[in-house]
């Protein structure tokens, strides 16, 4: 089969202006960034179709090495959809850099189930994710000359809680000291680099409704703590206006097409391990203004993607997702049952029946928030029958839907069987209102032991004395009703990255809070989980290159 950027290549894009004609959208109210992408106003939003809409969400039993291909079931599903004769459009995250350059390549799906210009959404795209960095690196900026020309305030910054980020995995940038070789070159203090999907700044640029929210949000951001305990915020800075100016752009969402010309809006990139996980609200609501039918995605598994897409996302905006797709595949089954990742490809119907405890476990969470279900088994080359008449009966001893989804290699037509049962399941058994594990008024502690507990199956949380410090800083304020966001391994239910399968009889320790008071949640740092990843071995930069004026090693 062909190379995914071979298919890229190789398929023939329609005019972006004419890709929003055909779900509605004004064509001559599109930005344009080229021939195949624009940026869509805000003002094309529309509420009516937002409320008749049918939002599905994709998620996935636990990831492994062997990789699941949530993005390439999620554009799947939305060409199945229109194939057989719905009107669907799908809501991506952007990728980042770090990851593309490091270990996956790209993230634009695969194969015959592609969003396109495939180069461009993996490279540098519309810009987003650079205005997002300068957006976040200008406060810090900002913030050390404040601190270095009010060095002498009776009552200065005493704690500093911003750092700065790069769209790059740079483990070596994790802890810094800025401010070296005399007072002209600043105060001396420890910081560190984030990766720009753990910004603040991608938070609240994912979670803001429109220009007037992006800027209270901005407004909000704690910055750090003065002497005298109180805190200090942007609004204190005084520069959320030149902020918001560097974002203004960033806040309208991304359309560009499949490779089946379908709609496609993708805006945002948090990641699920150590942020959100999930596009923004603004690009769900637009992408449901025109699609009967809307694909969005949460990254990772569903203990981390879903429940922040429930829990955050949902909670704070008021989305109702009429169903959730759980993508499962025989590899990674048979990796959670205990089968090496070099024989993962060779029949084992042992693994598969015990990799089944994983998405069990994964199907009892999803469904405690009242979500109707649908498992899209995503089949590859190398899948025997046998295994995957194991995970059809399981689905169907569990009154589950189940299909195969094959648009890897068959695109729309491939995703047909998968399209019917979703949207049957939506017509006949929708998903009930949601109901969360936690409630608002529940403190920051119990907010993350019932996660912990109800979705991770952990006996017990632990808080290091750091963690324990910053929730006495909240107890009693406003921040204390926002919502969690615990960033963990994305490779396990508990900490430990190697405890495939369900973990059992374990603790998750809770080593630090960080307060994202602008984005309005708190992320609880669960493990030795890093926010500014590393690179392999072996890069996939080693890989990437321009050849003949074309680019290869993205996939």
């Amino acid at each position: 089969m062909k190379t995914d950027i071979e298919i890229a290549r190789e398929s023939e894009l329609k005019r972006i202006q004419d890709v929003g004609q055909s779900i509605g959208v004004n064509p001559d109210e599109l930005i344009p960034y080229g021939k195949y992408m624009a940026k869509v106003p805000l003002s094309e939003m529309d509420t009516e179709g937002i409320n008749k809409s049918n939002l599905i969400l994709v998620t996935s039993i636990t990831p492994t090495k062997a990789g699941i291909g949530k993005t390439t079931v999620s554009i799947g599903l939305a060409l199945g959809l229109n194939k057989i004769g719905k009107k669907a459009v799908v809501a991506l995250r952007e990728p980042s850099l770090g990851p593309c350059f490091g270990m996956k390549g790209g993230a634009a799906g695969g194969g015959y189930a592609q969003v396109l210009p495939m180069e461009n959404i993996n490279l540098h795209f519309t810009g987003d994710f650079h205005a997002i960095t300068s957006a976040h690196n200008t406060i810090s900026a900002l913030f050390d000359n404040y601190i270095y020309q009010n060095r002498s305030l009776e009552n200065g910054i005493k704690e500093i809680l911003w750092k700065r980020v790069l769209d790059v995995n740079d483990r070596s940038l994790r802890y810094i000291n800025t401010g070296l070789r005399g007072s002209a070159n600043g105060v001396p203090q420890e910081s560190g680099f984030d990766i720009t999907p753990a910004s603040e700044i991608m938070a609240i640029l994912c979670l803001a409704t429109d220009i007037e929210d992006l800027r209270r949000r901005i407004e909000n951001i704690l910055l750090g703590y003065r002497y005298d305990g109180s805190m200090f915020t942007v609004k204190d800075l005084g520069v959320a206006g030149a902020i918001t100016v560097l974002l203004k752009d960033a806040l309208n969402p991304n359309l560009v097409q499949t490779t089946e010309n379908t709609a496609a809006f993708i805006h945002g990139g948090p990641f699920a391990n150590i942020a959100h996980g999930c596009n923004s609200v603004i690009a769900t609501k637009m992408a449901m203004s025109y699609g009967d039918y809307v694909i969005t995605e949460a990254g990772f598994g569903a203990d981390l993607g879903a429940e922040k897409f429930f829990d955050i996302k949902c909670r704070k905006s008021g989305l109702q997702p009429k169903l959730t797709v759980v993508v499962a595949t025989a590899q990674g089954l048979k990796m959670h049952g205990g089968v090496a990742i070099d024989e993962i490809k060779t029949k084992n119907i042992e693994g598969i029946q015990k990799g089944l405890d994983n998405l069990a476990k994964h199907v009892e969470n999803i469904k405690s928030y009242g979500q109707s279900i649908v498992v899209a088994f995503n089949k590859y080359a190398t899948d025997d029958a046998e295994e995957l008449a194991i995970v059809e009966q399981y689905c169907k001893d569990n009154h589950i839907g189940f299909a195969i989804n094959n648009a890897f290699i068959e695109g729309g037509e491939g995703a047909k069987a998968l399209a019917e049962v979703v949207a049957n399941t939506i017509a006949t058994n929708p998903s009930k209102p949601l109901q969360f594990p936690y409630q608002d008024e529940d403190t920051i502690s119990v907010k993350i032991e019932n996660i912990t507990k109800k979705i991770y199956g952990a006996n017990n949380v632990e808080f290091s004395s750091a963690a324990k410090k910053k929730l006495a800083q909240l107890r009693n304020t406003a921040m204390d009703k926002f919502p969690v966001c615990i960033a963990k391994t994305q490779y396990s239910f508990s900490a430990d990255a190697t405890a495939y399968g369900v973990a059992k009889d374990f603790d998750i320790v809770i080593n630090d809070i960080v307060i994202n008071r602008g984005a309005e949640f708190i992320v609880a740092i669960a493990g030795d989980i890093m926010r500014m990843p590393g690179l392999p071995k072996s890069p996939q930069a080693l890989r990437i290159d321009l050849v003949d004026g074309l680019i290869e090693g993205l996939s």
